[in-house]
């Protein structure tokens, strides 16, 4: 089994910043861990999840979601079994609980949607106010 935990969020202002992380446990060795392309969901009160960005197990190449726009930025130190989302310019429409995720197998292309995801957290909130 596949054990995943966020961290990092919280309250913020609009224009401030947080920082994720996303600790991989488990059947997930440090090897196994590397073979893996890491995404983060979010999901908002009344809303579906959605796909925010994903980080590549090759070459940790970044995918982003149209509307993160530059603000956001996907990281991973496989050494640490660990990927980031650091997020700056936070606006109130950020406001989610954000989720990491892998799919069911290794060595697979980034996936946009959810129901493609093999395995979640349990999420972390981030709140933005105005």
């Amino acid at each position: 089994q596949v054990q995943l935990v966020e961290s990092g969020g919280g309250l913020v202002q609009a224009g401030g910043s947080l920082n994720l992380s996303c600790v991989a446990s488990g059947r997930m060795s440090e090897r196994t861990f590397s073979t893996y392309t890491v995404a983060w969901f979010r999901q908002a009160p009344g809303k579906e999840r959605e796909f925010v960005a994903a980080v590549s197990w090759q070459n940790a190449i970044p995918y982003y979601a149209d509307f993160v726009m530059e603000r956001f930025t996907i990281s991973r130190d496989n050494a640490k079994n660990t990927v980031y989302l650091q997020m700056n310019t936070l606006k109130p429409e950020d406001t989610a609980v954000y989720y990491c995720a892998v799919p069911p197998a290794p060595f697979t292309t980034p996936q946009t949607n959810p129901s493609n995801v093999g395995y979640w957290g349990r999420g972390t909130q981030v709140t933005v106010s105005s």
